[in-house]
């Protein structure tokens, strides 16, 4: 099935050539790629001084966070039992106040670690890790 046709004042019927060098070819390329535009849509929006927002989803397969995820799992787990030994009315045990004590205190160590981790990529990377995962460009 074809493509509808634009209206006539949408159509882009004028080019423009433009010269550029390799690194800047390059910066432009990955620019567009980065923000999932054709090179000439992401061009047009940065010559009619448009937002062009990119979005970035961060993707690491690092072992250490295999392990600090399967260990959350794991408090999860605990705190579930917990939970539910509690809501069926069960009696409260040195035992029992000795495992929460030492689930709340894992995971705050796992959130140290976490942040020290997010600190390490956040110098090695050159990004932000402030929750805002999008970019603007002027």
């Amino acid at each position: 099935m074809a493509r509808p046709k634009k209206e006539k004042e949408l159509q882009h019927k004028h080019q423009i050539m433009l010269r550029l060098t390799d690194i800047e070819y390059e910066i432009i390329s990955e620019s567009a790629k980065a923000v999932n535009l054709p090179l000439a849509e992401y061009a047009r929006k940065q010559v009619m001084k448009q937002k062009v927002i990119a979005k970035y989803e961060i993707v690491a397969d690092l072992p250490e966070l295999k392990r600090l995820i399967a260990e959350f799992g794991k408090i999860g787990s605990n705190l579930n039992q917990i939970a539910r030994h509690f809501n069926s009315g069960g009696i409260h045990s040195q035992r029992m106040r000795k495992a929460i004590d030492q689930s709340v205190a894992r995971i705050y160590e796992m959130k140290y670690e976490v942040l020290k981790m997010a600190g390490d990529f956040h110098s090695t990377a050159g990004g932000s890790l402030d929750g805002n995962t999008e970019t603007h460009s002027k």
